[in-house]
């Protein structure tokens, strides 16, 4: 192959130290295949699957732990942490749902 050494082909040194825009950087970064999405770290799978565990678990010890919850007096009460449960645990089977999708 000939070897051109015209001024278009050769980067300047301004040039070079100018980084990449963010756009073309992101159009690169496309490739992702399905089971990457899934189970490479962070995949969607694990983050839905510890959404799921989260939310079980922690409803099981809060209905185990009702009555001490009940009469300590305070202000948090069930309603209240099981929304923070619920919270939790929704965030992460979002977070599992968006990684699978992006």
């Amino acid at each position: 192959m000939p070897t051109t050494n015209s001024a278009a082909d050769k980067a300047t040194l301004y040039q070079l130290s100018q980084p990449e825009k963010l756009s073309s950087v992101l159009a690169k970064d496309k490739v992702d295949c399905l089971s990457c999405r899934l189970t490479d770290p962070p995949g969607g799978a694990a983050f839905i699957g510890l959404g799921a565990y989260t939310y079980l678990s922690s409803t099981r010890q809060l209905d185990a732990q009702r009555d001490k919850i009940l009469k300590s007096g305070s202000r948090f009460g069930l309603k209240s942490r099981r929304f923070g449960v619920l919270g939790l645990s929704a965030t992460l089977v979002g977070m599992g749902l968006y990684r699978f999708v992006n």
